[in-house]
């Protein structure tokens, strides 16, 4: 696990160094493969020696046909020669061909896990807003499928690009050594099958392009179809996300098809045209030899290697398709490598102790892409251990706070302080390590209760998981579930409640012992007996802490040092809840409305 580790980051840091350098697709191959150069050098020299057979066999059996055509001419021994070649060069083909393969896999393995890995660790170091433009299931479709199809292009470049170039170089240099007249014939083949290549080439990365866009908007609405099942079939919404997703289908296989034909007359163009050039290269061969200027096991020769030149030339033509989508996943996975909206903030100042000051000077937020501000001139000073809570509309700018105060998000104009500390000089993974939050929306994940209660926690003694337990009211819970602690919950703990997930999530809070609490509706799920339970607990969780509290059920806040009624994303009052009250103003009007209710 540390070797991987050490992987990603080496990986990570090469990324970083080379983010100022244009040329993103050859930049990105050459990071990748960086330090690897050696294995790949050594694989492609036993990649010589294995493939030697395939060079070594015609000039041997040239020799053969030319002995037996006119035996006065040769020895004896020259016949011995050639087969005892030719034996040794067959046998070694063995040990030579694991050799290639093992160099040339330790590099390319290497790379696929380093590669993923670091697209994983570079997702984590994004910043908020660029998770919240990209769908998961983009994500995933470039982490899995991309990273697979550059192993691919590795492989076809490795195993069918630079064979078929050795095949036309060694073909060539022997051809050249008997006779330049059929050289020079050779020769046209090479133009012919690089102006095909070049014909079909923008129309095949064209196809490509849209195609891997396609499958990315089809993967990410995928995922949000299998999240949204429970919402569809209480409303009886089947028909629609089952037509919203076969619409992407109709588009994905739309453009496959015709990706598949552009592939399909690309491959077909330079069969036809290859098969030609070996029909008029045989006719040209034959006439020579009947001329008497080339030996007849000569026309063998040169017949194979001139089938072995065209046969190359074809399978890179061939895999062509295949390289373009590894190099347009390249383009596509170099989107995450070099991205620059990492986490907003880069602080180094790192705080021995929380006290919990946090002062709002003049904050203004807006969202990228939007000219509409969220906050406006936002002021506050929030003393070390004091609870505000903040309510109004939706969209009055509540969450954004928190947000904020959680580093998501960066004030487009002003500043925020911690303990008088510029958030903009704060470490922020220090920072949050002192701080709890529990969001509106539970998020947990597929292991047991006690995981999730103390993710992220290296050593937690079974005193304070039982405390975190009984605080957060799950006791009852626990005690019904055959395994307790150890019960599995299920993919974002479906088999549990909504208010049981709200629990386990809070009890995740209290065991972190933060020193700043921050709770967006906490308790929204839970039930009236359960949020009294959860109330009384909370109490002791926030005191002597500074709190931040966002909630629609008023009686959540009632003991709340100060509340800051939101409107427009601007504070529009402020005091305690009695006194909000006796004023009569936005307030009070939130407080009739949700006593209707």
């Amino acid at each position: 696990m540390s070797n991987q580790n050490g992987i990603s980051l080496d990986f990570e840091k090469r990324f970083e160094e080379q983010q100022d350098i244009k040329g993103r697709l050859f930049r990105t191959l050459h990071v990748m493969y960086r330090g690897h150069y050696l294995k790949l050098f050594v694989s492609f020299i036993f990649f010589l020696l294995k493939h030697s057979p395939v060079w070594i066999l015609p000039i041997v059996t040239a020799n053969l046909i030319n002995f037996a055509s006119d035996p006065s001419t040769y020895d004896v021994r020259y016949l011995w020669m050639n087969i005892i070649v030719l034996t040794i060069v067959i046998i070694q083909n063995l040990p030579s061909q694991i050799l290639h393969i093992s160099f040339m896999s330790k590099a390319i393995r290497h790379v696929e896990a380093g590669l993923r890995s670091t697209l994983i660790r570079k997702l984590q170091h994004l910043s908020i807003s660029f998770h919240s433009e990209l769908r998961s299931g983009k994500l995933q479709a470039k982490v899995l499928r991309d990273v697979e199809m550059i192993e691919i292009m590795s492989k076809q470049t490795m195993m069918g690009v630079l064979p078929a170039i050795m095949n036309v170089i060694v073909a060539i240099a022997v051809t050249a050594n008997r006779s330049w007249t059929v050289t020079s014939f050779f020769l046209v083949a090479i133009p012919i099958s690089i102006l095909i290549v070049y014909f079909f080439r923008g129309k095949l990365t064209k196809r490509n392009r849209e195609f891997r866009q396609q499958v990315e908007e089809m993967s990410g609405q995928v995922a949000e179809t299998v999240e949204m099942i429970p919402v569809t079939r209480a409303h009886g919404l089947e028909k629609v996300e089952i037509n919203k997703v076969d619409s992407l289908l109709h588009n994905v296989r739309g453009k496959g098809y015709r990706l598949d034909i552009t592939e399909a007359f690309f491959g077909a163009s330079n069969w036809v045209a290859f098969q030609l050039f070996q029909v008029l290269c045989l006719l040209f061969t034959v006439y020579l030899a009947y001329q008497g200027k080339i030996p007849i096991g000569d026309v063998v020769l040169y017949q194979t290697y001139f089938t072995q030149i065209l046969m190359s030339i074809s399978g890179v033509i061939n895999i062509y398709p295949q390289l373009a989508k590894g190099y347009e996943s390249v383009h596509s996975i170099s989107e995450i490598l070099f991205a620059k909206e990492t986490q907003e903030y880069q602080g180094k100042t790192k705080l021995k102790k929380l006290d919990g000051k946090v002062d709002f000077d003049r904050v203004y937020f807006k969202y990228r892409d939007s000219e509409k501000h969220v906050l406006t001139d936002f002021q506050l000073d929030v003393k070390p251990g004091e609870t505000i809570a903040f309510v109004g509309e939706s969209g009055a700018g509540k969450s954004t706070i928190l947000n904020l105060v959680t580093g998501f998000y960066r004030p487009s104009n002003g500043r925020i302080l911690i303990d008088e500390v510029p958030m903009d000089d704060l470490s922020m993974r220090s920072f949050r390590k002192k701080i709890a939050v529990v969001p509106q929306n539970t998020i947990l994940f597929s292991g047991s209760i006690r995981d999730n209660i103390t993710y992220g926690l290296a050593e937690v003694t079974e005193e304070e998981v039982q405390q975190a337990v009984k605080m957060a009211n799950l006791q009852d819970i626990i005690d019904e579930l055959p395994d307790g602690l150890e019960t599995k919950i299920g993919e974002h703990g479906d088999r549990m409640s909504g208010g049981q997930r709200q629990r386990i999530a809070i009890a995740r809070a209290f065991i972190r012992k933060p020193q700043m609490v921050i709770l967006d509706e906490a308790t929204s799920a839970l039930d009236n007996v359960s949020e009294k339970l959860i109330q009384d607990a909370m109490h002791q969780l926030i005191k002597g802490k500074t709190t931040f509290i966002v909630a629609h059920r008023l009686s959540t806040i009632r003991d709340a040092d100060r509340i800051v009624v939101m409107k427009n994303g601007q504070c529009v009052e402020m005091g305690t809840y009695d006194e909000l009250v006796k004023k009569q103003g936005e307030f009070y009007q939130i407080k009739m409305a949700s006593e209707a209710v």
